[in-house]
């Protein structure tokens, strides 16, 4: 008696599964359920984990453009900052530095911002390095976004930015395969909202 009625359950769900797929043979629509619309203001792009970024310049002369490694395993972005002078402006905290510019080999650029907060980064080695933070302008493919950087000293590495999460969340795809897939076109200058606040911790791994 168990065994027939376990068998005929079984066809049962035979046949309802034959009469389920019937019907999205007949009707794709009923197949997949429509995915929700991206959230207002939502933004994504595929690019590869190398790109080129646009940066703005502080005296609003041409911008400069970099080299840069897109790293989701880094919390905050980073920049190659060299001759780092630390100085107080109407009351407040600044830093000065230089970028060199990859165009014109020996030349830099003068950056001076407003310091936004100090993090002390703890590198692979178990050594502890504070560097200041401040927020710039940047282009990458066509996101542009004003968020946080790490004042670093980049000069042994080969990309002088290093991308992270706080600036590609919920915009940027990366592609591990694929390098240099898109210039950086940012005419406009919208910048693009949305993710999660700029972190506060004085305290992060270091990602080169």
């Amino acid at each position: 008696m168990l065994l027939s009625s376990f068998a005929s359950d079984r066809h049962d769900t035979a046949m309802l599964l034959r009469i389920l797929t019937l019907l999205c043979l007949a009707q794709p629509g009923l197949a997949l359920a429509k995915a929700p619309p991206p959230e207002s203001g939502e933004h994504r792009q595929l690019l590869g984990w190398l790109e080129w970024v646009q940066l703005e310049r502080t005296d609003g002369g041409q911008i400069l453009e970099l080299r840069a490694k897109l790293d989701t395993g880094a919390t905050t972005s980073s920049i190659n900052a060299q001759n780092q002078r630390r100085f107080t402006r109407n009351g407040e905290r600044w830093v000065a530095f230089d970028v060199a510019d990859p165009h014109e080999p020996g030349s830099y650029i003068r950056f001076e911002r407003p310091v936004v907060r100090n993090v002390r980064i703890r590198r692979a080695g178990g050594s502890v390095d504070q560097r200041p933070v401040v927020e710039l302008g940047m282009c990458l493919g066509d996101a542009y976004r004003k968020r946080q950087f790490t004042l670093a000293d980049r000069s042994a590495m080969d990309y002088q930015v290093l991308v992270g999460r706080n600036f590609m969340e919920r915009h940027i795809i990366v592609d591990p395969t694929e390098t240099w897939t898109r210039p950086p076109q940012c005419e406009e200058r919208i910048e693009l909202t949305g993710g999660w606040p700029e972190p506060l911790s004085d305290t992060e791994e270091d990602a080169e």
